[in-house]
């Protein structure tokens, strides 16, 4: 009976895709019942017993996108190994055609337990959310339905904070072995204080060998005591050296603070030049007696290290003008003074009753079709984007709404008076968004500010009586907070040496030579030494010397102008750098800073969304890895990490 069932499922049984079939009845005479494993539920099909033809078709139909695996029959008994024979006497049973798309089949082949811990460990990472999650039971479940080889677990917390912690180092590990090959970079520093903590963030930028811009976040360290420009400076310095990073940091980009001003104004590298012109000048004064207990206590604290050279961050500069420098001329300018003030007033009332009242938030959209902006001290540009989204609402429509909202309505000259405040602050907002952009060098401050200058002053003819006077105080103020950087010969050089500035900005002549003669200097001590030594000669007697009394020519100062030349003849394009490799390097030193700290405040975003109200018990080392992996993209594919630098 049982040899008769076997040959009832003979050519079924010697199916090489037997395996993706169970059998489940004899059918008929002439047909048997299987059911596909590959289906989702119980699926029972029916196929003739000498031929497999029909599950071939299903196969191909229905599962055409598994790669299919062809698996020997099991050991045939004596009336299977009959039947078979007699079936290749027959009919024969034809495999399914090979599909033209090849897939994995992770049925087959499976996850490992380290690439299951790494897909884990990049969503957890790059979506913030708690290491916790991995032992929720919803979490599990949808894990467990991926497929994996034998025996694969997804860990337990604990075990998968340690996974998380050796990341770290590897990633750790990798940057400093990147950084070690750069010679040029520098980095952006900020304290960021939230739920009564306050942390050091430092990121770093450098410019490799293929032109393109490349970041990281080094620290965002927990910090405790006053923030004194002694322990900022502690810490800048702490942090540097924990990376290698001595001599090869061009500048640390800070705002305006003055504990930051003051941590690089002691800790400059000492000037020689003019201590030894100060020595010099003075052997005629009294002699002084120092007190020498005083001098050894203090030995070890100011003059212990050196921070590289700062710069302000050119975006906080800006929002000073745009904040301080415009409100103190407004407020006193006698035809602005009383407007200023009474149609910010009347627009400081609609932001507060639209933020704190539904039924007048869903009025204004009935009007302006979009939410209102309220100003914020944290963001920069807050104020200008809050004004203008105020204007685009005609006056005829704003004041009805007004009326509604039982606020003080703004007459015209309110409203003209913030139609012209917005069009003057319009190129400072440009200007703005321009330089805390994330692919913005250091070479675009000086072309930047020199056109916003321009931009500013030729709206002066279109303004009332009421602005006549605020680009002037504007372009003035920029003079002013930027007197150290226009003429600086860093920011200089950085500009010049894009190509897509070159000296373009520069409008005046005398001022065009001038940064083309500091080209050439520069680019003069960046061409490496020629090497004469394994150069042949013939030897020349002391009287052939002397007959041929020629002066000599200065074969490198030619080179370095006609490098110099070449490159302001040329295009526009990055690549074109390629071409000219002292200016290439000069470039890359250069413009390796950003004229902006804006980089560090994206790390303290992230950080507030890494640092959540219901993760306060998070260790401060802890939250510390968990947010430079998720800057630093740790498990993100090499590819999109590409993707993601070249789209900024």
């Amino acid at each position: 009976m049982e040899r008769g069932r076997e040959q009832d499922h003979a050519a079924f049984n010697a199916w090489k895709y037997r395996h993706y079939f169970e059998f489940d009845s004899v059918k008929s005479d002439k047909n048997i019942s299987v059911r596909c494993t590959l289906c989702v539920g119980r699926k029972l099909l029916s196929t003739a017993k000498n031929s497999t033809s029909n599950l071939s078709k299903h196969l191909a139909s229905r599962h055409r996108n598994v790669k299919l695996i062809e698996k020997p029959p099991d050991p045939p008994t004596d009336m299977t190994a009959a039947a078979t024979t007699s079936n290749s006497t027959g009919q024969t049973s034809d495999g399914p055609s090979p599909a033209k798309q090849v897939k994995i089949d992770l049925r087959a082949t499976g996850l490992s337990a380290a690439e299951l811990k790494k897909l884990v460990a990049g969503y957890i990472v790059e979506d913030m959310l708690p290491i916790s999650t991995v032992d929720s039971e919803s979490f599990r479940r949808i894990v467990e339905k991926i497929p994996t080889k034998s025996g694969v677990k997804l860990p337990q917390r604990k075990s998968f904070a340690g996974y998380l912690e050796r990341e770290y180092d590897i990633m750790d590990a990798n940057l400093k072995a990147t950084l070690g090959e750069v010679d040029f970079v520098s980095t952006t520093a900020d304290i960021w204080t939230v739920n009564n903590k306050s942390f050091m963030g430092v990121t770093i930028h450098w410019i490799n060998s293929t032109l393109q811009r490349n970041k990281a976040a080094l620290a965002c360290k927990r910090i405790r005591g006053r923030h004194t420009y002694d322990v900022i400076g502690a810490e800048i310095e702490e942090i540097h050296s924990s990376y290698g990073l001595h001599g090869k940091v061009v500048a640390t980009v800070t705002d305006n603070a003055s504990n930051f001003a003051k941590a690089f104004r002691v800790y400059q590298p000492c000037n020689l030049e003019s201590e030894s012109e100060n020595e010099e000048e003075g052997d005629d004064e009294e002699p002084t007696f120092t007190d020498v207990i005083e001098a050894l206590s203090t030995a070890s604290g100011d003059g212990q290290f050196s921070l590289p050279p700062h710069y302000r961050c050119a975006s906080h500069t800006i929002n000073l003008i745009s904040t301080s420098d415009v409100d103190k001329h407004l407020n006193s300018c006698a035809d602005t003074k009383a407007v200023y003030r009474s149609s910010i007033a009347k627009c400081t009332a609609l932001w507060t009753k639209a933020s704190r009242s539904t039924l007048a938030s869903e009025q204004v959209e009935e009007v302006s079709r979009r939410k209102l902006m309220v100003p914020t001290s944290t963001r920069w540009n807050s104020l200008y984007e809050a004004i203008s989204r105020i204007i685009t609402i005609p006056l005829n429509e704003l004041n009805p709404l007004c009326v509604k909202l039982g606020i003080k309505c703004l007459n015209e000259r309110e409203y003209q008076f913030l139609k012209e405040y917005c069009t003057v602050m319009k190129p400072l907002t440009v200007a703005l968004d321009i330089l805390q952009g994330d692919e913005c060098t250091y070479g675009a401050l000086l072309p930047t500010l020199t056109s916003l200058m321009s931009k500013t002053l030729a709206l002066k003819d279109d303004l009332s009586r009421m602005t006549a006077s605020l680009p002037d105080v504007i372009v003035k103020a920029i003079k002013t907070r930027f007197d150290a950087v226009l003429d600086s010969q860093e920011g200089l050089l950085a500009a010049a040496t894009c190509p897509k500035f070159k000296l373009r900005w520069l409008r005046d002549e005398r001022r065009r030579e001038h940064v083309k003669e500091l080209l050439t200097t520069e680019c003069r001590k960046a061409a490496p030494a020629t090497d004469n030594a394994n150069v042949s000669q013939l030897p020349a007697s002391p009287a052939e010397m002397d007959f041929f009394d020629f002066e000599n020519q200065p074969t490198e100062s030619f080179s370095a102008e006609k490098e110099v030349t070449d490159y302001l003849r040329s295009g526009y394009e990055l690549e074109i750098l390629n071409q000219f490799p002292n200016l290439k390097k000069m470039y890359m030193k250069y413009n390796t800073p950003t004229p902006s700290s804006a980089p560090v405040e994206r790390l303290f975003s992230l950080g507030g969304l890494v640092l959540s109200p219901k993760r306060n018990r998070l260790s401060d080392r802890r939250f510390e890895k968990l947010l430079l992996m998720r800057y630093n993209h740790c498990f993100t594919p090499k590819e999109k990490k590409k993707h993601r630098a070249l789209s900024g």
